[in-house]
């Protein structure tokens, strides 16, 4: 599937070292999968958890899902053999976590050797000072708002409107879009709570981000229900296209729609819709 029309409405984390999990991901119908080394890894199943992981790419299965490694830092003891195990396993990215500085991009691009893709993990105050200069960068492709880490380095209360990380949240989104990035809201917590969980992913797809991180298969339908065009939505922007489209051969007026004009700027975002719910269809 071509990246650029790719939906990413829901990115679920298995951890790498769990063979069940990592064959019950081949039948969700999730947009990516983060295949994790990092937190869902304890210190002494790093090793073997890479060679799983291996394997389970090789055997394939996953279809059009989007196969995303997170690896641990590269200032841990763990991080360069993670990339040195697993590159060119068959991943369609990479995500390092801990970025600061587009430097660490350069870091893990080094060790790859190759162009596979590098996601961003934006969890800490540098990455979000920085945030454009990583966006920048012609190797990154995604960023995934680490937002319990950056809770964690900022203090701040835990508030269901996440009102004291807005700043970071909306930072990383016009980073992101300043530079044709994918922005992936952080996770929730409360993987039992649904309205919550459809609270906080109606929040982030209000704020522009391209999906949600889940850490659990329960959470997947949420998150695909809100991150996807409505029927409504796709309707109205037929009905836009049409509008505009039928305006430029008459040559007549302005084009309006349920009392609204209807620019090319609004054309625009139409086609983006269209091309979203097409590219949702073809994952099912």
């Amino acid at each position: 599937m071509d990246a650029e029309f790719r939906p990413y409405r829901s990115l679920l984390y298995i951890p790498g070292s769990k063979e069940r999990a990592l064959d019950k991901a081949r039948g969700l119908p999730v947009d990516a999968i983060l295949f994790d080394l990092e937190d869902a890894v304890t210190p002494d199943a790093k090793a073997t958890a890479r060679e799983t992981l291996k394997e389970a790419l090789a055997a394939g299965g996953y279809g059009a899902r989007a196969r995303i490694i997170r690896v641990n830092g590269l200032d841990t003891p763990w991080g360069a053999d993670d990339v040195a195990a697993l590159k060119g396993a068959g991943a369609d990215a990479f995500l390092l976590p801990k970025v600061n500085r587009a430097a660490d991009i350069d870091a893990l691009a080094d060790l790859l050797g190759d162009d596979t893709p590098i996601w961003a993990m934006m969890e800490t105050p540098q990455a979000i000072f920085h945030a454009a200069e990583i966006a920048a960068h012609p190797r990154v492709q995604g960023f995934v708002a680490g937002t319990n880490d950056l809770a964690k380095e900022l203090g701040c209360r835990d508030r269901a409107d996440r009102l004291p990380l807005q700043m970071a949240l909306q930072t990383i989104l016009m980073a992101a879009r300043a530079h044709g990035v994918i922005a992936a809201d952080g996770v929730y917590n409360q993987y039992k709570d649904e309205d919550g969980l459809r609270a906080e992913c109606e929040q982030g797809r209000d704020l522009g981000f391209d999906g949600k991180t889940l850490i659990h298969p329960a959470q997947v339908a949420i998150a695909n229900a809100c991150f996807a065009p409505t029927d409504a939505e796709i309707d109205l922007a037929r009905r836009q296209i049409a509008a505009h489209a039928e305006v430029e051969t008459t040559g007549q007026g302005v084009a309006v729609v349920d009392g609204k004009i209807v620019e090319n700027l609004h054309v625009e975002t139409a086609k983006k819709t269209l091309a979203k719910a097409e590219a949702i269809a073809q994952m099912a």
